[in-house]
C-alpha cells in the first residue's frame, strides 16, 4: 500500500498521530512559472534544466521521505518511463488544470484578474501514469467568475468519473482585493469551500484540500468542521526562511492540517532531502523549529554546502501569518 492511502485511512478513522502527517513535494511549477520553475542553478549562473528538475524529483521519490510527488503530466511521463515509481511507496500525482491565476510568466499581469478555468492535461493520458491529480480553484467574490469556476469543476468531475483517477482540491486565496463586505478573507475562503462541496457526493469528493494557511483560527475552524470527510492540507507559498518552513508545518498541524504540499520551500532549499527530514522531526514533536534550523545548518556544514542565509537570519520568522 502507498503511504498516502495508509495514512489517509488512519486520519479518517480517527487514529491519527503526527507520524501520519502527509507531505507532498510539489514540483508542478512548470505548469505556472514556465522556464523558471526548476530554480536557479547552484553551480553556475542561470537556471537549472528540465533534466536537473527531473533528477530532483527522482531523488526525492527514491528517498521515501514524501508521500506524494506532484508534477506536470510531461514530468510524470518522464519519471514513469525511467522507472522511478516502480515499487515505490510514493504516490505520483499530476496537476490536472492550470487556471489563469497560476500563470506566472516573467512580466505577466494576468494574476491581477479573476481566475479563468483552463485544462492542459488530458485525463486519458494522465491515467497512464497516475491515479491521483490536483484540481485548483480560486473564488473572487464575483458571481460570473465564481459560477464559471464551479461549472468547470463540475464538468471536470463528470470527466473524472469515467476514469480511475482520484483528485484533491486546491483553493487559492485571490491575489487582489475582492471587496468583501462585513467579512474577512479567511472566513470567505472557508465558507466557499464548505458551501461548494456540500452538494458533492462522496464518490466525487476530493481526497483532501490544499490551501493557504490563513492563520490558526481559520485553520482550526475549517479542520474541525468534518475531519473524517474534509481533510485539510496547506500549500507552501514562497520560499521564506528555513524557520518559516518548519513553523508553517508545525502551526498548521497543531491547528488541524494533516497534509503539507510544499513547492518552492523544498525546491529552493540548499539540501531538499535534509529539509524534509527536519520538517518531519518538527511535525512529530522531536524538535522545535529553532532547534531544527540549527541542526539543518550543522548538516549543511558537514556536507560542505554554503547556506543561502546566515543562521541568525534563517532562524527568523518572516511570514506575518506565522508571527501572528
Amino acid at each position: 500500500m502507498k503511504t498516502l492511502d495508509a495514512k489517509l485511512a488512519r486520519i479518517r478513522s480517527g487514529d491519527y498521530t503526527p507520524k501520519d502527517f502527509i507531505i507532498a513535494d510539489a514540483k508542478d511549477g512548470d505548469m505556472g512559472f514556465g522556464r523558471t520553475a526548476p530554480g536557479p542553478a547552484r553551480d553556475r549562473k542561470g537556471l537549472k534544466t528540465k533534466t536537473e528538475y527531473l533528477a530532483a524529483m527522482a531523488e526525492m521519490t527514491k528517498s521515501g521521505l514524501v508521500d506524494i510527488m506532484l508534477t506536470s503530466l510531461s514530468s510524470a511521463e518522464a519519471l514513469t518511463g525511467a522507472g522511478v515509481y516502480k515499487g515505490s511507496a510514493v504516490t505520483p500525482a499530476v496537476r490536472l488544470n492550470d487556471t489563469t491565476d497560476i500563470w506566472t510568466m516573467r512580466g505577466e499581469t494576468i494574476k491581477a484578474h479573476p481566475s479563468h478555468p483552463f485544462r492542459s492535461a488530458r485525463l486519458a493520458h494522465v491515467e497512464k501514469v497516475a491515479d491521483l491529480g490536483l484540481y485548483s480553484v480560486t473564488f473572487s467574490n464575483d458571481v460570473k467568475h465564481d459560477l464559471a469556476t464551479l461549472e468547470a469543476y463540475a464538468a471536470f468531475r463528470d470527466d473524472l468519473a469515467a476514469t480511475k483517477i482520484r483528485h484533491f482540491l486546491e483553493v487559492f486565496n485571490p491575489a487582489f482585493d475582492i471587496m468583501l463586505k462585513g467579512g474577512n478573507l479567511p472566513e470567505f475562503v472557508n465558507d466557499c469551500i464548505v458551501r461548494s462541496l456540500a452538494g458533492v457526493a462522496s464518490a466525487e469528493q476530493p481526497l483532501f484540500l490544499k490551501m493557504a494557511y490563513n492563520g490558526a483560527a481559520a485553520m482550526a475552524e475549517l479542520a474541525s468542521y468534518d475531519p473524517t470527510r474534509l481533510v485539510v492540507g496547506i500549500l507552501g507559498g514562497g520560499r521564506g526562511t528555513t524557520r518559516d518552513t518548519f513553523e508553517l508545518a508545525h502551526q498548521a498541524e497543531r491547528n488541524g492540517a494533516r497534509v503539507a504540499l510544499f513547492g518552492r520551500k523544498i525546491n529552493f532549499a540548499e539540501s531538499p532531502l535534509d529539509l524534509v527530514k527536519f520538517m518531519r522531526a518538527v511535525i512529530e514533536g522531536e524538535m522545535k523549529g529553532g532547534e531544527a534550523v540549527k541542526a539543518y545548518h550543522d548538516k549543511l556544514g558537514k556536507l560542505k554546502i554554503k547556506p543561502d542565509r546566515p543562521l541568525a537570519e534563517d532562524s527568523a520568522i518572516t511570514e506575518s501569518v506565522l508571527e501572528a
